[in-house]
């Protein structure tokens, strides 16, 4: 403590906050009492196991009503099984590739840590990145 505050502080700050956000976890739970740190759980999980540390109920459905929707919907996705693969296989890169912008923000040290330019533009890319495909995939 008694740091000045500075730029790469919030950059850090804004790559813990992702990894929470995602993995519903907090850098002080009992689970990164080991010694490793949750940069370092997620960082050994990315890319190839990026939904083993995902926060389930991210995924979960809201209401009863939702779900009479979604299971009308789910029935017409089943028969085109290909894009619904292709769909999770593009969220779990959409969300592996923001899951390791937030390891890059909360490097240990500031040095390493993105920039915020940097930072923006990665997430303006994914997000270009996700909505292309989606449609390609239709």
């Amino acid at each position: 403590m008694g740091g000045k505050p500075s730029i790469l502080g919030d950059i850090y700050s804004y790559g813990i906050l992702l990894l929470e956000i995602f993995t519903g976890k907090r850098p002080t739970d009992d689970a990164f009492e080991g010694g490793m740190g949750i940069q370092e759980v997620i960082a050994m999980a990315l890319p190839n196991h990026v939904m083993d540390i995902i926060d389930p109920s991210l995924f979960k459905q809201e209401s009863d009503e939702e779900n009479n929707e979604l299971e009308v919907e789910e029935n017409a996705i089943k028969k085109e099984f290909d894009i619904e693969n292709q769909a999770k296989g593009l969220m779990e890169d959409c969300i592996a590739s923001v899951m390791q912008i937030g390891v890059s923000c909360s490097s240990t040290s500031p040095s390493e840590r993105m920039h915020i330019t940097g930072v923006v533009n990665k997430l303006q890319a994914i997000k270009n990145s996700f909505i292309n495909k989606k449609k390609n995939a239709i």
